[in-house]
Parts: C-alpha cells; structure tokens; sequence
C-alpha cells in the first residue's frame, strides 16, 4: 500500500469508526460499510484495493479514466505546473495554460463552438449552459423564452438547475419543488417504447413528438432542448440515426437551442470525437467533462455558438455572463487537459476507441447464447447490456428481482470487475487503451457473472 500522510493501518481504512463519517454518491452508507471498497492504487486499466486485490476497471471509474491510471505525460504536465502557477483568480484574469487549453479544444470543437467557458464538474457545466440560454434571450430582446425540454430517464446532474432537467423521479423527489420553467417529453427507447411502437414503422415519433411539445408551450416561450447524445443512465440508450437531424431541424424551425450534454460522450468515448458527430448535426451548446482531464484533475466546460458569445460582449458592464466559478479555468486542471487532448491526438487514440468498441460489441454479442440478454448498444467503448427473462418476447425480469443490480454486484464482488449496474441492464466503457486480451477478459468475468446470477435465481 502507498505511503500516506497519516498513521492509518489497513483495518483502519476499512473500520466502521472511519467510515460512518462519509458520505458517498447514491450508495447507502449502511450497506457499504458492511462491505467497504477502498482502492490506493492503479496502473492502466487495473486498480487495486488496500488488501492489494486488482480489479479489471470496466466502466473507467466512471466513463472518466481514459487513459488509465499513471498516464506519465499528464502527471508531468500537473507536476510542471505545480511548480509554476497553482491557481489564477477568474474573476481578476486568466492565465497561460487556459489560454493554451481553449486555442486547442476550439481546434476540435464542433464547427462553430469555439467559445468555451471552463468549470469543474459535469453538474456546473449542464447548469451553466441553462443559464446562458435564458440570458442569451433575455438580453437580446426575448424574454419570454425561457422553457428547457428535456427528456424522461436523462440525467443532467445534481445541481438545482441540472437535477430539474433530470428525468428520473428516484434522484429528484426529495429535493422537490425544484427549479420552474421546464418540460420533459419521452426518450428514444426503441426496445421499450412509450408509444408501443416499433422503429422504423414509428416514423420516429420520439423526436418529431418535440415539435408539438413546442407549439403546446408556445415557441415564443421555449429556449432550449437539452439531452445526452446517448442516454447513459438508462443503459447507453442509442436512438435512432434520423432523430438527432430531426431535432435539429425542429429547433431551427422555432429558434429554440439545442443544449448537447456530453459531459460523458465527449473527448472521444463514441469513438467520434464528440457524440454529436456519431449522428451528423452540431449543437448549440456543448457541456463536456469527465474525459476532459481523464480524472487526472476535475474539469468541464461549455462550448458555444460565437453568436451567442456576441450577446455578451458589450461596453454594458450589466450584459456580462452572470456566472461564476472559482476553479473555472485553474491552471492545473487546464494543463492535465492539455496533456490528455495531446494524448488523444498524436496515440489516435479516439480512432483507437471506436475500433475497441467495435470489438468489443463483437464479443459481447457471443453471451446472447446465455437466454437472457435482450439488447447490446452503444457507440465506441461505452456499451450497454441490457438483460430481460424472455428473449421471444423482451419481457423484463420482474423489478424487484433486480437482475442487473445482481449480475452487477457479482462482477465486483466475485470477478473483480468493475461495472455500472441498475435493475435491468450493466454497462461497461473500459479506458481507450484497452487490449483486445483484456476485452477477452472482461467478457468472460460478465459472462461469469450472468451465468452465477442465473443459478442463484433458478435455486
């Protein structure tokens, strides 16, 4: 185990007296405590705990470790700049590698949204773009557009702004009443639509059914649509190739904006440099993080139209962007981002991704053979498995036999694998420097996992 700064034993780490006073993401601190997972250390797509068991990081921390663990060019790059410049107040100046960093990203961005404002999480950056929209309206003569639709089962973050255009009832209720002016219309669920209909025959409701909503609320009202490329926490919901053009073509009718949350599909993971790519149409706004830095250091941001960058730049002190952060654009962060967008570039590493998913996809395909895998989708290295009871039909298992939940739990406690899990799906996005062997490996630990859970559920 690593050396740290304090006196704490192994038992220590893992003791109750420890951890009762943490407080982790959407995990129930009385279960975890029983069976506590502490990591200390890492080497490409392996971590390891402090008893020094490895574990296969499947789901790259989460859809964050691009480059694995102890990628030696960022660290260098961190360490360089520790020594040089640690923080820069944004609200007095900026400093040299945030220059650097957004002349780079601007260079990759797609095409025109070359404005970019740094933040740290994914949450700031979802909740900054809602508030540039309303603004960017309301100081260029329309005040009145001010709605946000957003989809059911999409996840935008945890903020009040974010979390309201969530669409999942679980992460939103106890915080309610939550932030007014928004709407939400259903997502591109092929294998589970809300319509009960099927895809092509379906003329891709889900999308056009936007343009209603519209008319309902009045366009004169509505500012934006904000959604994932690819639903991420219903199971790497893909939608069909027309509906990202068809929404585009909608909000351009009613000059509505199109607020792209990529905080996860950005920097590479579609195997597009951006999800937007994956489906032929450019956004409005673009929040990305996670993959920014690659966990190396938190970081996000939020690219825009330079037309909407115009609507602020005014001798009028008053029309600045009323939005501030105090690690937005810190010179660290910004150096880890340089280093990781280096990385991606000159490895290739983006091409590298869409072929490990490509291979990926192939080897997940082999574990339909176990009878209870009902869709495989994703795009690149982010891969949704979603498990159902009867393949004929794609009748789900009952709810609270949480089937996933389970197949999930087994891969971390017995395989030593590392997976996002729900009731009826995984998930996996391993780092981009995955190795074909390592793949290999991946699939028959799940493929171990599904067939344990199959035993545990006939008993």
């Amino acid at each position: 185990m690593a050396t740290t700064m304090t006196d704490l034993t192994t038992e220590d780490y893992l003791s109750n007296a420890h951890l009762r006073h943490m407080v982790l993401d959407f995990i129930q601190m009385h279960d975890f405590i029983r069976e506590p997972l502490v990591f200390d250390g890492g080497e490409g797509i392996w971590v390891w705990d402090v008893n020094g068991e490895k574990y296969l990081d499947g789901i790259s921390g989460v859809w964050v470790t691009s480059l694995g663990q102890r990628n030696q060019r960022v660290i260098n790059a961190i360490k360089d700049q520790l020594d040089q410049l640690v923080f820069a107040s944004p609200i007095l100046s900026t400093n040299t590698r945030a220059v650097e960093y957004v002349e780079m990203l601007g260079r990759v961005t797609p095409e025109g949204l070359t404005t970019i404002k740094f933040l740290s999480s994914g949450s700031e950056a979802t909740e900054t773009g809602i508030k540039l929209v309303r603004q960017y309206f309301h100081q260029t003569g329309r005040p009145d557009k001010k709605t946000i639709i957003s989809r059911y089962l999409n996840f935008h973050g945890v903020t009040l702004g974010a979390l309201t255009a969530t669409g999942m009832a679980n992460r939103k209720v106890p915080f309610e009443p939550l932030v007014g002016g928004f709407r939400h219309i259903a997502p591109p669920y092929c294998l589970r639509c809300p319509y009960k209909l099927k895809y092509p025959e379906c003329d891709t409701l889900c999308a056009r059914i936007l343009e209603q909503v519209i008319l309902y609320e009045d366009p004169d009202s509505v500012a934006a649509f904000i959604a994932e490329p690819i639903q991420l926490s219903t199971g790497n919901i893909v939608p069909p190739p027309e509906y990202w053009p068809i929404i585009r073509e909608i909000c351009n009718k009613y000059n509505v904006m199109i607020i792209l949350d990529e905080i996860a599909t950005g920097m590479g993971r579609t195997g597009k440099m951006w999800g937007a790519e994956s489906f032929n149409f450019v956004p409005d706004v673009l929040c990305m993080g996670k993959g920014m830095a690659a966990g190396y250091m938190p970081l996000s941001g939020v690219a825009f139209r330079d037309e909407v960058a115009d609507a602020f730049i005014s001798e009028d002190k008053e029309r600045v962007f009323a939005d501030g952060h105090t690690y937005g654009g810190n010179p660290v962060a910004c150096a880890a981002g340089i280093a990781v967008l280096q990385e991606l570039q000159e490895r290739k590493l983006v091409e590298r991704c869409d072929t490990m998913g490509k291979y990926l996809m192939e080897r997940l395909d082999d574990l339909r053979e176990l009878g209870v895998v009902g869709d495989i989708r994703g795009k690149g290295l982010m891969i949704g498995i979603e498990f159902v009871q009867d393949v004929a039909t794609m009748a789900p298992f009952p709810r609270e036999l949480a089937f996933g939940m389970k197949v999930g739990r087994q891969c971390i406690q017995q395989e030593k694998m590392l997976v996002r899990y729900s009731p009826d799906w995984v998930a996996v996005a391993p780092p981009f420097i995955v190795e074909k062997e390592e793949i290999d490996d991946m699939v028959e630990r799940l493929g171990r996992a599904i067939i344990a859970v199959l035993d545990q559920v006939k008993n």
